[in-house]
């Protein structure tokens, strides 16, 4: 897995300013003053935790737990304390080692990404777009998005600045036959990656999500096994709501990871663990800035370091 060392563990850093600020800094505060771990402390710990967004089941389950480990005398106030508290929130956090994506065995590998508008999603392709293409892979862009105007000029423009090509069509053609001409194009090419848009369904439209699960099928009929990844891009920001958007795309599309976009906008960068929680899905990527580069893979010792602002080992 990538590990937190460098520019990477830099810009974590930087995106989870906000949560740091105001979580990482008062867990360390509060475990700095070598307080007894007495009922007081436990409530201003959950407090704390709650305030992150982590959520009440997992904040609960800590304190629990720590509650036990001190009477048992397990643990200690202080360092002990802080070592239990990031292993408990990495815990949730870990996915098993291996690529940023299930790439394919054979062929182009095809990921539908996929999401409600104003998750961030076009701007997320285009940067996924630009690190494969950093990677030496061949890239191609699907404008699945023929829901919304502008979609198509949008991530026309984002294909043109990363250099990469484009499949699109006009605003209300059928997305399914995009993804085809563009499947079949990155076939017959022999290209490596294909980055399909779909438009910004509302989790609440039956209709329209019924058209995602047509695209999927058309999709795989081109390329057997496709989509290879379904990345469902999230706004860390939205909350309790993203983890309701993400369930219902969950059942209906077979999502296989998540973008978690715009922690560096929020203090409660504990959605994340929330949300895998919740969901049992990988945390592929993570959004902490504007620039081209700033979607980074998710790991979860760089996370938690920089929650805390502590470099890993």
């Amino acid at each position: 897995m990538f590990k937190a060392i460098g520019q990477f563990f830099q810009k974590v850093t930087t995106g989870l300013a906000k949560t740091r600020s105001a979580v990482g800094d008062a867990l360390l505060t509060l475990i700095g003053r070598g307080r007894r771990i007495d009922q007081a402390f436990l409530d201003e710990l959950e407090d704390t935790l709650l305030r992150a967004d982590i959520g009440v089941t997992k904040s609960e389950e800590i304190v629990a737990e720590l509650k036990r480990r001190y009477k048992a005398g397990e643990v200690a106030p202080g360092q002990e304390l802080l070592a239990f508290l990031k292993q408990s929130l990495r815990s949730e956090l870990a996915v098993p080692e291996g690529d940023e994506l299930a790439w394919a065995a054979a062929g182009p590998t095809v990921v539908l990404v996929v999401g409600v508008n104003g998750a961030g999603k076009t701007t997320t392709i285009a940067k996924l777009a630009k690190r494969f293409k950093d990677q030496g892979r061949s890239v191609l862009l699907a404008a699945g998005d023929t829901y919304r105007a502008a979609a198509v000029e949008q991530l026309s423009i984002w294909a043109q600045r990363v250099g990469v090509d484009i499949v699109k069509t006009h605003t209300g053609a059928d997305a399914a036959a995009v993804a085809h001409d563009a499947v079949t194009a990155a076939v017959a090419r022999g290209l490596d990656v294909v980055l399909i848009d779909t438009a910004g369904r509302l989790h609440n439209k039956e209709h329209l999500m019924r058209e995602l699960e047509k695209m999927r099928g058309v999709i795989h009929k081109c390329a057997p096994g496709a989509p290879h990844e379904t990345l469902l891009v999230l706004d860390a920001t939205a909350g309790q709501n993203a983890v309701q958007q993400a369930k219902v795309f969950g059942k209906a599309m077979g999502v296989t990871g998540l973008v978690l976009t715009k922690l560096d906008g929020t203090a409660k960068g504990g959605a994340a663990i929330t949300i895998r929680r919740e969901l049992g899905l990988p945390v592929r990527y993570i959004g902490v800035g504007e620039q081209m580069d700033d979607v980074q893979p998710f790991d979860a010792d760089a996370f938690i370091a920089a929650i805390f602002g502590e470099p890993t080992a």
